[in-house]
């Protein structure tokens, strides 16, 4: 008597198109370089008002990625939305997503030392840019928020040293495109696995050092709350930062309504002075930089990316805890 043999994992329909090298992906590349292309043909604004469509269509096609976002919402913000909120948050999510696709392609030629005033508003940046001209290098943080690339590209066009470590997109012709456009508009790029050697030289040369902060790092990560959540944080941010004695800054860069003007802020600036003195050094500014995140989601969640699976990885020991309470703008 034959055993049943165990399920197979069911492929998703859109995986061989946006992962690995082979045909499917090539012809994926070639899709969306026509879409970005004909983007480019056209005003950015108009761009950024296809969103909403785009964004529909998206929810029809591939409802589950709606569906992450509702169930990282009702766990984040549940306590203090409603139902029909948490469904607009979500909404207003993937719309989000669909502007950050488009502003990545066709916003940096447009932000140079000339001409960034024109899109973007500076939000408490005194403090930073004493930071920055002082030269001795500083480690840049920000969450999937926003468009959060522009702060990398405003201060290369100012001409600060800026490296920025990136996760490798799956789609190989993808990637190879997005490393060369950051290339041409000045960013240095360097792939996440592998980059602490050389993110700790750049440090020390006076470079700016640019990480996502917000990436699930696995059951090896650092757990930190996160919306009331643990969430599981890469260490590496707080080990560069202990080892060269840079401070931290956490920005952001938040768009203010459809049209591409952004404020680019900073939410706070950890120091040497702050962390040396704690009993957990590394806990505290893995902490303390993930509870900065959270505040900038918190004063306008719209722009957050609910659905990346920021809490895919959990302690054993633990299993979900009380949502906090939030907040929601509408303006």
């Amino acid at each position: 008597m034959s055993l049943p043999s165990s399920p197979a994992k069911k492929k998703r329909l859109t995986d061989p198109f946006l992962k690995g090298s082979g045909l499917r992906a090539r012809l994926a590349y070639v899709g969306i370089r026509s879409l970005l292309a004909v983007m480019q043909m056209v005003p950015l604004e108009s761009s950024l008002d296809s969103a909403r469509v785009i964004a529909r269509i998206w929810k029809i096609v591939l409802p589950r990625h709606r569906r992450h976002a509702i169930a990282h919402l009702q766990s984040s913000l549940g306590a203090e939305c409603t139902p029909q909120e948490l469904e607009q948050i979500a909404d207003a999510c993937m719309e989000s997503v669909i502007m950050f696709a488009i502003e990545l392609v066709c916003l940096p030629r447009r932000i140079g030392s000339l001409t960034w005033n024109r899109y973007i508003e500076l939000v408490q940046f005194d403090a930073a840019l004493r930071v920055l001209l002082e030269g001795r290098g500083a480690i840049l943080v920000t969450g999937h928020y926003g468009s959060f690339e522009i702060m990398g590209h405003l201060l290369s066009a100012l001409g600060f040293d800026i490296v920025a470590v990136m996760r490798p997109i799956d789609n190989h012709y993808l990637n190879k495109f997005v490393v060369a456009s950051r290339k041409t508009n000045g960013l240095t790029l360097l792939d996440k696995k592998g980059a602490a050697a050389s993110a700790e030289e750049h440090l020390r040369s006076g470079a700016l050092v640019g990480f996502i902060g917000d990436q699930d790092a696995g059951r090896k990560g650092m757990f930190v709350d996160f919306f009331g959540r643990p969430a599981s944080t890469y260490k590496s941010i707080g080990l560069l930062a202990m080892a060269t004695k840079v401070p931290i800054i956490v920005g952001y860069a938040r768009r203010m309504g459809n049209k591409p003007r952004y404020q680019v802020g900073v939410q706070r600036i950890l120091y040497p002075d702050d962390w040396e003195s704690q009993d957990d050094p590394l806990h505290w500014i893995t902490q303390e930089y993930t509870t900065a995140i959270e505040e900038v989601v918190r004063d306008d969640p719209r722009q957050y990316l609910w659905i990346h699976r920021r809490w895919k990885s959990q302690p054993r020991a633990t299993k979900g805890s009380a949502a906090p309470k939030a907040t929601l703008r509408t303006g």
